[in-house]
């Protein structure tokens, strides 16, 4: 990896830790700029989804004020996020890389359009919880946790726009501010990355110079996200994610 590749990867880290503090989707970021340096896209992935660990905890810990209150809805949500973390950790070492080749484009796509659809989901789901004038299980109940693992499965496998997800899952299961369910996808996203990660570090193929110069980055940007999030236009960041992704799936096809 040649200085300026290192420092191409680092900055994907800096916005892949803020964009996913904020909105959830920095692997879109962060992903084809490892395939762009050299990096075969399993290994890109599972260096990617290690590298993140630090930005998803300094994220976490950046929304704190947000959790105060979440503890039992935290610890609910989050053993059924490890669970589901691990299984999809499992799945992408245990299916061939061929169907990650295939299946990754797919995702993307998938996640893609949750991103540019999220604001009309959201007020979908606040015009549905007017008309029914209910509050929902304090905690989401069954539907929710079956959401949540199989996003955490997602999340463990690739993670592209898991955040976004998350959020979607929760604005429409619980009865909340957006800012606190934001807080709780953080750490959701801490636990499935961590446990993701230490399944990696034991039996995957890691590049570990791209593991720290996305872990430095994605540390900072996580700090830089949580503080300058709420001011930040959805419409020009949902723009660049976009993009990003766009290049992401072109890449995957042509090679």
């Amino acid at each position: 990896m040649t200085i300026w590749e290192a420092v191409a990867v680092c900055a994907a880290g800096i916005a892949a830790g803020g964009i996913n503090t904020v909105v959830g989707s920095g692997t879109l970021i962060t992903f084809p700029v490892l395939l762009a340096v050299g990096l075969p896209p399993v290994t890109a992935n599972v260096s990617n989804t290690i590298g993140l660990v630090p930005g998803s905890v300094s994220g976490a810990i950046g929304y704190r004020r947000e959790l105060r209150g979440q503890r039992g809805r935290v610890l609910r949500l989050g053993g059924v996020a490890l669970v589901g973390g691990l299984t999809g950790a499992i799945l992408l070492l245990t299916l061939p890389s061929s169907a990650f080749d295939m299946i990754v484009p797919v995702l993307i796509a998938v996640a893609l359009v949750l991103v540019v659809f999220q604001p009309r989901l959201a007020a979908a789901v606040r015009r549905r919880r007017a008309r029914k004038d209910s509050t929902g299980h304090p905690h989401g109940g069954v539907p929710l946790q079956s959401g949540i693992l199989v996003a955490s499965a997602y999340g463990g496998y690739f993670g592209a726009a898991q955040g976004v997800i998350y959020v979607a899952l929760m604005g429409l299961l619980l009865n909340d501010d957006l800012q606190r369910i934001n807080a709780v996808k953080n750490v959701l996203g801490a636990v499935v990355n961590g446990v993701a990660a230490v399944f990696f570090v034991f039996v995957a193929d890691v590049d570990w110079t791209a593991v720290l110069l996305i872990a430095f980055g994605s540390a900072a940007g996580g700090q830089l996200g949580a503080r300058i999030g709420r001011k930040l236009a959805p419409g020009v960041l949902r723009g660049v994610i976009v993009a990003v992704g766009l290049v992401a799936i072109v890449q995957l096809i042509l090679d």
